[in-house]
């Protein structure tokens, strides 16, 4: 049964928490994406946030992970760092969560209608900005201030930054960026493709990526002062080095352009396995680390442009090779990313299929299903299956956070259905 990151999710950890990594291996534990990442400013922990629910904290020097975060229900799409040690989680569930030594939350600071989808910290580290996919922006005092609200982008508010000055910067699948006054109108900047990311500069200079493969630079009063085609494929994250000289851009397409901001121009391009890369931050001037598709966060070396560690390892095995030509196999590959079929496979965003036929909902051990989920009284089956994708989650479901996918053939369906009768046995 398909999922995304809205649904809850119990990370599995790939190795031990009790094993340190390989000072050159990729940090490994997460179970789906690694949609976000920070990194401390002396450069020993990072901080990254997954579709599996769940945020690690990294030693990454040695590759260990330290904490395990576990909150949000849905995947965790934000991460950022306070001065003063804190750790903040933004997840698809809307809420933004400030951790501090404790194992569960010390408080959720802000609450959004829809996904968090950017986090950002004040100049003065007494503020917060999230923004959201319900179309909006808050500035939340830690203080347990009340939350300023921004609103104005038409659609999904995608990314969120705060300028030396303290103004706010918003970007919006509305192909805007807005540079927000402490009060009054924003300053509108209209370019011509969804924004996927924001970041500033430490001289204030705003870059803005866009889903056309474009990259935006744009001065603090908003004029543009450079455009530059990063690649083919949407931008969908920006980091800048420390010293404000490059910046870093994430593509869907596997590869990272690493961009002389003065210039600007492409000075390198990191090329992984060809799976998207979600996330990444500088680690220092001369390192940066990324997380993507292949569950991994990975350090590349920038003098030289290459990995730090192995490169050719993580593409993930197919799970689904022994049935090659079976078309429920075929109509399976929507799933495969978020739920497993075999009995040592473990849940990822969403609970193992493995035993599901004559299994009640909600009844794999130690997986956070939602409170819908619970109060259903559904036994799996291959009518009820087949009835899922048939009319879909938010009607079979009502109340889950599944998403609405059904799956018109019934021919499909049949296929699909067959399938799991045999794959998860």
């Amino acid at each position: 049964m398909p999922a995304r990151p809205r649904l809850a999710a119990l990370v599995v950890l790939a190795t031990s928490l009790a094993v340190a990594a390989r000072a050159d291996a990729p940090m490994r534990g997460h179970g789906g994406p690694v949609r976000a990442l920070a990194v401390t400013a002396d450069g020993q922990r990072a901080l990254s946030g997954s579709f599996d629910a769940s945020a690690i904290l990294w030693s990454v020097e040695d590759g260990a992970a330290l904490r395990v975060l576990r909150a949000h229900d849905g995947a965790v799409n934000a991460v950022a760092l306070l001065p003063d040690g804190g750790l903040l989680t933004g997840g698809e569930d809307g809420r933004v969560a400030l951790w501090r030594g404790a194992p569960e939350p010390e408080r959720i600071i802000a609450s959004h209608a829809g996904p968090v989808s950017g986090l950002a910290v004040a100049p003065d580290g007494r503020r917060i900005a999230s923004s959201s996919w319900d179309g909006t922006a808050r500035i939340t005092p830690l203080d347990g201030g009340p939350a300023l609200v921004r609103e104005g982008h038409r659609g999904n508010v995608n990314g969120v930054a705060f300028l030396p000055d303290g103004r706010l910067v918003t970007a919006g699948y509305d192909a805007s960026v807005r540079i927000w006054p402490e009060a009054g109108t924003p300053v509108t900047v209209q370019l011509d493709a969804p924004v996927n990311a924001v970041a500033t500069a430490p001289d204030g200079e705003i870059a803005a990526a866009g889903a056309d493969g474009s990259l935006h630079l744009l001065r603090p009063d908003g004029r543009i002062r450079a455009s530059l085609t990063v690649g083919s494929r949407p931008v969908v994250a920006l980091a800048l080095s420390p010293d404000g000289r490059r910046i870093a851009a994430a593509t869907v397409g596997g590869a990272v352009a690493v961009i002389d901001r003065a210039a600007p121009a492409v000075r390198l391009t990191l090329v992984g396995p060809g799976l998207p890369v979600w996330s990444l931050a500088f680690r220092g001037n001369d390192e940066l680390v990324t997380g993507g598709g292949d569950r991994l966060v990975r350090r590349w070396d920038l003098r030289g442009g290459e990995p730090i560690g192995p490169l050719a390892m993580t593409r993930p095995a197919d799970a689904l090779a022994a049935f090659a030509g079976d078309r429920g196999a075929a109509v399976f590959r929507a799933c495969e990313a978020c739920h497993t079929l075999t009995p040592d496979g473990g849940n990822r965003a969403g609970p193992t299929l493995h035993g599901v036929f004559g299994r009640r909902i909600a009844a794999v051990p130690d997986y956070p299903y939602s409170p819908a989920f619970r109060r259903l009284d559904i036994t799996w089956t291959a009518e009820t299956i087949a009835r899922l994708f048939e009319i879909g989650p938010a009607r079979f479901t009502p109340g889950t956070k599944m998403p609405e996918q059904t799956v018109t053939s019934a021919e499909d369906r049949e296929a699909l259905v067959r399938f799991l009768e045999r794959a998860t046995r």
